[in-house]
Parts: C-alpha cells; structure tokens; sequence
C-alpha cells in the first residue's frame, strides 16, 4: 500500500511540474489570477478537484 502511496505522490510532482517547466509566463500569470480570488472561491476549487479525482479513483480502480 505505502508503495502504491508512493507512486501517486511521485505521479503528482510530475505532473504539477509540468507547466512551470513548458510554460514559466503562463505558470505565474495562473498565479497572479489565483491571488485575487477569495476564499470562499479557493476553497470552491480544491472542493471540486477533490471530488473529481475521487469520482476518477472510483471509475479507474
């Protein structure tokens, strides 16, 4: 299990280094735009992120 774990972190910092790494201007300019939103639309986001990589674990597991 922990080498399952793992895996999907190492999955992760791959694929969340791909953008700074193909495209550095539109990586900060996605930054600069998060900075302005509120909270309440933060949290809104790392809700629905959730829920979608859950429904995704579900379909593909």
């Amino acid at each position: 299990m922990i080498d399952n774990l793992l895996l999907a972190l190492a999955l992760m910092l791959v694929v969340e280094g791909l953008l700074p790494f193909v495209a550095p201007s539109t990586w900060r300019e996605t930054f600069r735009r998060l900075i302005r939103f509120s909270d309440g639309q933060i949290r809104f986001v790392g809700l629905t992120s959730m829920l979608v990589g859950l429904v995704l674990l579900m379909i593909f597991r």
